[in-house]
This record gives C-alpha cells, structure tokens and sequence, in this order.
C-alpha cells in the first residue's frame, strides 16, 4: 500500500493534541502516572543545567551523543506538554539548535543519524507551536539535510536484516513525518521506502516472535519497529500491513519469556547480563493487543522501579531515552488479565532457543534457558548448547554477556568477522571457553556449526527438549544435550557423545557467580545469600568437580568477570568411543 500523507497539524509524531490532554489528566489522577511524571520532571529538571552536547566521536560512533540528545529533547518536550512550563521548551530548543550546527550527524555509521533525526524530530513535532520561526527554520534544515537527505545517500543499511533496519528506518520516518509539508515528495520516497524495506528485517521474527540477536538488542531493534508502526497508525491511519507479518505480535511475549524469575534475561548473543529494564515496546503491545497480561511478570515492576530511582543527570546521562512513551502508552493501574503466555517455548527461527519453567507466579520457580544455532548468527557467540538456569529467584548459571565494541575496535582487533580463525573468538566472552557448553580437547567450536532443536516435548511443569549439536563439534559423530524438567523443578542436563577419538579429553562447564563449596566427586554444592543448589554428576566412576576462579581477564582486552567462578568436570573417550554425562540441579 502505498503511503498517504494527510494533513495534519503538528504534532504528528505518536500523540495528538487531544492525546496530550488526556495524558496530562491522568498524571494528576493516577497513582502509576504520576510517579512517572515525577521521574520525568526529575530528569528535566536536571538538564536545565546541563550543557548542550557537542559532537564527540567514540571511535568510529557519534552514537552515545545521539542517544543522549535523544534522551534530553524527548524528556524535555514530554515536560513541556505536561507542565507548559517555557524553560523545558526553550532548553529543547538550544539542544536542537546545537545538534543541528554539527557539521554532520555521522552518517558513515547510520544509526547515529537515526537516533539523531528522531531525537530532533519528536522534539520539533511535540514544541512546534511555542518555537520560533528561525528556529524552527534552523531545526528542519537539519533535519532534511543531515537525515533525510543523508538518508537517500548512504543507503548501505536500507536493506539490513537485523536491528538497523528497524531503526533506521524508524528514524528516517520520524523525519519525514515531522517535516512533511516542507518537502512532500522526500518525505513520500522516505516513508515509502520504509514500509517496503522494514518486512526485511521484521522477517527475523518468524513464526514465533523470538529475536535472533537476543533480549538486549530486542529492546533496540524492537523498540523502534514500534515506533515505525506506531507512526504510521498515527499519521496514516493504517499500519501498512506490518503488524500482520509473521512474528511481529507474538514477539511482544519475548522478553517475559526469555526473563527468569531472578530478574535476569537469557542474554544470548551480544547483550548485556543485566536486570530486565522497562520497555515502551511492551507498553505500547499491551495497550495496542489490549494484552495487559504482559505487564504482569517483570515490566510493572521495572517500569516501576526506574520511576522511583533518583540520580542526578550528568552531562554522559542518557537514561531510558524513550521512557516518555512510556508514559505516553501507559496502561491504567488495576487493568491486568489473566497470564496467556506459556511455560516453556520453542522459538524456531534462525536461532533456536528452548525455555523451559516451573510457574509464572512463583518466585522460586525453575527456569531454564537452552541454546542452539550458530555462533556465526547475528552478534552470535561461541554458545551453541549453552544455557542459563534460576532457581530460588537466584541465577546460577550466568552468561556474561558482551564484551564492550569500542575497546576490541580501539585495538585493531576484527570484532565483527566471525570466520573459524576470527579475532572475535579470541575474546573469552564471546568463544566457548566461557559458555555453559561442552568443550573437547580445548578446541574452540565450530564458527559455522548450526545446533537444532530435535525434541521438544512441553507437558506443562515438566518438558523435555533435546539439541543436536554435532554441527558445532567435528571431533565426535554426534552430540546431543537434553534438558529434562519434572513436575518438581528437578532438572536434570543429560550429555550423550558418540564417535570420539579414544583419549579425548570432554569438559562439561557452567559459569556462576555462586560460592562453591569444596570441590569433590559425584556432587558440589553452590551457595548464594543462604540459598543452595546441588549439582550431582551420575556417573560410573564418579567424577571429580574442579573450580576455576574467572574473574580476572584472560588477554589484556579481556574485561574482568566480577565474582565469577568456571566449575567444571572432565571424562576422557574410553576405547568405546563414546561417553555421556548426567548432572542434576537440585535446589536444597
């Protein structure tokens, strides 16, 4: 369908007059509302003494400014319409001016200029009326020629089948909705574009909505899909289609599905080992499917517990840069509905995950995170087999995460080739020797090895999957790990290798922040704030359970791993060839 571009005044951009209006009476109101307000106007407050930003590259990035002015227009313009208080309007207005006398907004890496174009549009769109004419002359120039314009030149991205797709396509469109009456005809291409070009990088999410590149990047390349549609549904009345492509409203149940009851996401890939934040995309997905039952589990509270935090902003501040449509989508407190989304998942996709639990309402709940793909997926890891598992609303089995771009980058080193003798997989974080995996003979996994999901049996609070991980290891006919769950939260990992070299030395391997207890054979048991968890190897003979301390780095530009402790078993091929190992979790 082609795009329609009506005539609307200003704003344009998610929210109309009306909609202000609305929102500002429910901020005096209700009780959730208002506490968002008061995060909100914290925040503004603060940066009124701030300086503007100044364009200062990080390596080959401009991107931390362009989420920090981000952050400040959308702060301060949501401030303005809920107080009609002059100084944040004017104090948005010096960021707009500043960003727009940059000599460019940094288009050789093009989420840069994304983030920038939507940070200056919303808030052009949301001030327009109590702007000057030469400022808003200087602002739109700005934005026609530093994003739109950049936008029809560098074009690498246009076509992109991950997260820059949805966001640079979201940005763009920002940009042409905000300045359409100024030049028709590039706002028209720009949107046009969008809405033919976005099913490309929406295609990631079928059938079941899972994110290949993981929780962390969900929460960008998602985020800002929204926006894209969300737009759209605005200023056109229509969603083009996009919200019936495949995966697209069943990847609102993600990220609940991929949070364990510790508060920590199964951060695959390149994301962070942090706690679970608050997501305008899940508010914006309740409200739309009228799904309030995705707010239950983890994002009331977290929405809740970055309303109550308190901190200065400083001139690096960035926040939760779309935190103002947060409050935009809000749901009214008391609107919850009964839990739809189920325990254990299968995602499918290119990159494969299994989860597996006990309950959504018990904080003690067993949950399970397995693996499978490719590490040569995107931002893919050495984690093929790996997993994560909570307990006692503790995680026990961690994964660190990522390791940070512009430090590897800085060094010369090929972070993003993901060849079999690739500099990426000499960083611990990212290879196997870190993961929750198998490791034979001390060799790295197979770059291009794509594990799959075999078996995946869901009978409610007991499920069974099993991953073929042959692909991933060359030096064995076959390798499968299953991952059985009872009824009762035991949870047993069941290891089964086949075709080894005689004399093959096979590591079994979970990385923890726990305390373990005296290493010993058959069984070791870890402690976190009083809380234990047995791991038992059921095996004949017994095997002996060893602890390394991994919190210190590996190479020179290797972060340090806080805490953190490899535990680890061993068996060697037998003549037989073959080998298995059994360990249970047992939560004491």
């Amino acid at each position: 369908m082609a795009s329609r571009l009506l005539a609307q005044e200003h704003p344009v951009l998610f929210a109309s007059e009306a909609d202000f209006s609305t929102l500002k009476r429910r901020c005096e109101a209700e009780e959730q509302c208002k506490l968002a307000k008061e995060r909100l106007l914290f925040d503004a407050n603060g940066i009124l003494s701030l300086k503007p930003c100044a364009r200062e590259m990080e390596g080959r990035r401009l991107l931390g400014v362009s989420r920090r002015v981000l952050w400040r227009t959308t702060t301060l313009s949501m401030a303005y319409r809920l107080t009609a208080d002059k100084r944040f309007a004017e104090r948005c207005a010096e960021e707009m001016k500043a960003v727009a006398a940059f000599a460019d907004w940094n288009p050789s890496h093009f989420l840069d200029v994304a983030e920038m174009t939507l940070a200056v549009s919303i808030g052009y769109d949301w001030l327009y009326a109590v702007l000057s004419p030469e400022d808003r002359k200087i602002i739109e120039e700005a934005i026609l020629a530093k994003g739109l314009q950049a936008g029809q030149k560098t074009t690498g991205w246009v076509g992109a089948r991950n997260n820059w797709g949805q966001v640079c396509h979201a940005g763009m469109m920002a940009g042409a909705l905000a300045t359409r009456t100024i030049n028709p005809a590039l706002a028209t291409a720009t949107i046009q574009r969008a809405i033919e070009k976005l099913p490309i990088s929406m295609a990631a999410l079928a059938p079941n909505g899972s994110y290949p590149e993981g929780p962390g990047y969900w929460a960008y390349g998602i985020e800002f899909n929204v926006l894209a549609v969300a737009m759209l549904e605005h200023a056109e009345k229509t969603d083009h289609g996009l919200l019936k492509l495949p995966g697209f409203t069943a990847t609102a149940e993600y990220p609940d599905l991929v949070t364990g009851p510790s508060g920590l996401t199964f951060n695959y890939a390149d994301c962070g080992a942090g706690w679970r934040g608050s997501s305008c995309a899940t508010w914006w997905f309740a409200k739309r499917l009228k799904r309030p039952d995705l707010l239950d589990y983890a994002e009331d509270a977290a929405f809740r517990r970055y309303c109550e935090q308190r901190s200065k902003p400083s001139e690096s501040s960035s926040g939760d840069r779309l935190f103002a449509l947060s409050l935009l989508w809000n749901i009214p407190s008391g609107s919850k509905g009964e839990k739809k989304t189920p325990l254990n998942w299968l995602s499918e996709g290119s990159v494969p995950i299994t989860i597996q639990r006990t309950s959504w309402n018990n904080d003690g709940a067993v949950f399970v995170g397995l693996k499978a793909g490719a590490a040569s997926g995107p931002h893919g890891h050495m984690d093929a087999g790996s997993f994560v598992y909570d307990a006692l609303g503790v995680r026990w089995a961690y994964d660190l995460g990522m390791e940070g771009y512009n430090g590897i980058e800085k060094r010369g080193m090929n972070l993003w080739s993901q060849l079999q003798n690739s500099e990426r997989w000499k960083i611990f974080r990212l290879s196997s020797a870190s993961h929750n995996t198998l490791i034979i003979d001390g060799e790295l996994h197979e770059a291009k090895g794509q594990a799959k999901v075999i078996e995946f049996k869901d009978k409610g609070k007991a499920s069974k999957v099993s991953i073929d991980l042959s692909p991933v290891f060359p030096q064995a006919k076959q390798v499968i790990r299953t991952g059985e769950m009872k009824a009762d939260g035991l949870y047993t990992l069941t290891d089964t290798l086949t075709g080894l070299k005689p004399g093959a030395r096979v590591r079994w391997q979970m990385m923890t922040k726990a305390t373990p207890g005296e290493a010993s054979t058959g069984a070791i048991v870890l402690s976190i704030d009083k809380k234990q968890l047995k791991l038992s190897a059921l095996h004949v003979p017994p095997v002996q359970w060893h602890v390394i301390d991994a919190s210190k780095p590996v190479n020179e530009w290797d972060s340090p791993n806080k805490d953190c402790k490899l535990i680890f078993c061993e068996q060697t091929a037998p003549a037989s060839s073959n080998l298995t190992f059994i360990i249970t979790f047992k939560p004491l």
